[in-house]
């Protein structure tokens, strides 16, 4: 007979019902009888329908295709992964190496460390997974070493050997490190939630900076504008073909007297054709009426340091009062002028109103999102909060309105570092200049969108502050400032921000954190690994709601980018090679949608035009022909190949091995942070984040 298969017991407990109950007569003739409850036939019908096993089968194979389906979709992504890994480090399709030969061994030393660090850290693994392998037990501070009379052989001694030299001399120092370490990212903490305590009370209390007086009038625009103080617009730029164009044209359609207004378009470009682009849009604007001038510089000495004091030296600019400065990418708003400048009446101390910016390609790709939350930060908290506070920020560099007598009196433009903006910042508030941020007033402008131009980006803006700080702190230390705003400049603004940020980041989470898996005695708590790392992202992410999904991204990315930053910051603070270069940031010409329907009611309003004024000189179409001849012979944009990132594959293969270490030991926290970090640091050294430029 088969045997009966009862797959009942899987989804539910019988149990008895009843009370077993044995009856004893005295007549021979009767039995004992167990009564087990009620008769089959009495007994009620369960609603419940029972399981055969035909469809237990059903339940198992579709258990089972979940799971294929799974493991098929890691399987797809860790083989696109390889894939990549093979195309880009083994063959070297479409890729170019980062560290070039003539850029000065920039980054090497770096490069040294950490592939010391990876070499070690592979020889230890591979020593601990033999004594995994022996049975021998490790993970714990507290380990089993075996006795004398247990030991065999060589490689046991040798072991042993390895423990008391890891206890003794190894984990002392590492431990003395990540304290320090984590005493600096505990005091960073405290900077960021008292920031963002001080976010919270002016949006409680809706501080903001109020207009004194009646504002302009837009009647008064076409009438008597004598009113209106003089403004000079500045916009910058170097070889900025993608976005020239739409830059120039909202400037020029800001709403203030074409009298009263004065726009120049410094040039710094290098390519002819570029060069001739920008004086053909220049010349269009001209012609409609505006105030607009074409400079250009036969040598770029200072970079944009250098193209603005040369602005600012003409002779007509005296007769200004204000100078607005937008870099080329940004788009300002017709009434920007009428929301900034309005603020400077009747208040002669301040410098400086500091427009927000607004990003049109923030949900463009991955990169742009993860950059879209650090700047929201940055303005909504940082630049919010010191201006509210202190009445001083870092200039942003554009999207600003200066008062010209704060730019002179506190010696102008500088070429002494890549970071002009915040030098004329620091040395007009040592001078006693107040500053504004107007977080309602807005300037469309674009993050970069490929991770090689926001890497170089990210390097300036690093490598600059510190190379400033070695040359301010003696001003700072003499200026007659109060006590109060010297130690904000030097510990909070400098010191802390600037300096402890990227050092403590890259090396207590790239450096440490592996390095204590293969030194348990040293491990590092998991509230610092886990808990407060998450509280603060949560805090970086709350004034952009929208990027919330984003958070574990955001974490894993930014202590990807701590590499470079710390050794941008190594490099500005020691000044070497790498610190004083300016590489223009890539941009992508993406337009908002109130800027394309402008351009399209502008293109419709230029084709009437040409069908009333048909009669055109000579001259003009001789311009208009060699105009279509030289856009034609323009050479197509090529772009250039992904390159790989040495520090960032070597971190990633350092973080990979210590996850392996950390798995051994079974530490399940740490296990999948170093996991997740170290395949991040991976697609970052492969340029697999933000646009593929290949």
């Amino acid at each position: 007979m088969a045997p009966r298969l009862d797959f009942s017991n899987w989804w539910t407990k019988d149990t008895q019902k009843g009370t077993p109950v044995v009856v004893k007569m005295e007549n021979p003739t009767f039995s004992v009888v167990e009564i087990n409850g009620a008769d089959a036939a009495f007994r009620p019908v369960e609603k419940s329908r029972g399981k055969n096993a035909k469809q237990v089968t059903w339940v198992l194979l579709l258990r089972a295709h979940r799971a294929v389906g799974c493991v098929t979709w890691l399987a797809t992504v860790l083989w696109a992964l390889l894939g990549a890994i093979k195309k880009r480090l083994i063959h070297g399709q479409g890729v170019a190496v980062e560290c070039e030969s003539d850029k000065l061994e920039r980054g090497k030393l770096l490069f040294r460390v950490i592939r010391v660090f990876l070499v070690t850290s592979l020889a230890v693994l591979a020593f601990e997974v033999v004594a995994y392998l022996q049975g021998w037990h490790f993970g714990n501070p507290t380990l089993h070493i075996p006795r004398t009379s247990d030991l065999e052989g060589l490689l046991h001694l040798a072991y042993v050997a390895w423990l008391t030299f890891r206890a003794e001399y190894i984990a002392p120092p590492i431990q003395a490190l990540s304290k320090f370490c984590v005493v600096l990212f505990l005091i960073q903490s405290v900077d960021r939630m008292l920031l963002c305590l001080g976010c919270f009370w002016i949006k409680y209390r809706k501080v903001k900076p109020k207009i004194d007086g009646d504002t302009f009038k837009s009647d008064d625009v076409e009438g008597s504008a004598s009113n209106y103080p003089m403004v000079l617009v500045q916009i910058p730029m170097c070889n900025e073909r993608e976005v020239y164009e739409q830059s120039i044209s909202a400037v020029c359609q800001i709403d203030w007297p074409r009298d009263r207004l004065l726009i120049q378009v410094l040039d710094d470009s290098d390519d002819e054709s570029i060069q001739w682009l920008i004086k053909t849009e220049v010349s269009k604007w001209s012609q409609k009426g505006i105030n607009i001038i074409y400079r250009h510089r036969l040598l770029r000495t200072g970079y944009k340091a250098g193209n603005l004091k040369s602005a600012m030296s003409c002779d007509y600019v005296k007769d200004y009062e204000f100078v607005a400065i937008f870099d080329a990418d940004f788009q300002p708003n017709p009434d920007f002028l009428k929301q900034t400048v309005p603020h400077f009446k009747d208040n002669p101390e301040l410098g400086l109103v500091q427009a927000r910016w607004s990003f049109v390609n923030k949900d463009e790709n991955l990169l742009t999102r993860l950059q879209n939350i650090n700047l929201c930060f940055h303005f909504e908290v940082e630049q919010q909060v010191n201006g509210v506070f202190l009445n001083f920020f870092g200039f942003n560099g554009t999207a600003g309105v200066w008062r010209i007598k704060a730019l002179e009196e506190s010696g102008g433009w500088l070429e002494r570092t890549t970071v002009e903006d915040m030098d004329i910042a620091v040395r007009a508030h040592l001078n006693g200049w107040k500053f504004i941020f107007l977080n309602d007033v807005k300037v469309p402008c674009e993050v970069p969108e490929s991770y090689e131009a926001y890497r170089k980006q990210q390097h300036r803006w690093h490598s600059g502050p510190m190379q400033l700080f070695r040359l301010c702190l003696p001003a700072i230390v003499r200026s007659k400032v109060s006590a109060w705003k010297k130690a904000n400049l030097i510990l909070l603004f400098f010191l802390l921000r600037k300096l402890i940020l990227p050092f403590y980041s890259f090396t207590l989470f790239c450096i440490i954190l592996p390095l204590t898996m293969f030194v348990p005695e040293a491990e590092l708590p998991l509230w610092v690994i886990c808990y407060v790392p998450v509280f603060m992202s949560l805090l970086n992410i709350l004034p952009a709601p929208k990027s919330f999904p984003f958070i574990v991204p955001y974490l894993l990315f930014e202590n990807t980018m701590s590499v470079t930053k710390f050794n941008a910051m190594v490099s500005g603070l020691f000044q070497l090679g790498s610190s004083y270069e300016w590489v223009v940031t890539k941009k992508a010409g993406r337009s908002s949608e109130s800027d394309l329907l402008a351009a399209a009611e502008r293109e419709a309003k230029s084709i009437e035009q040409q069908k009333i004024h048909r009669g055109a000189s000579d001259s003009d179409l001789i311009e208009s022909h060699q105009f279509k001849e030289r856009k034609e012979a323009a050479p197509a944009t090529v772009k250039k190949a992904n390159k790989i990132y040495k520090k960032e594959l070597t971190l990633a293969f350092l973080l990979l091995t210590a996850s392996v270490r950390s798995l051994l030991s079974a530490q399940g926290v740490h296990f999948y942070f170093l996991l997740f970090q170290g395949v991040t640091f991976l697609l970052v050294g492969l340029d697999l984040i933000g646009e593929q430029m290949s």
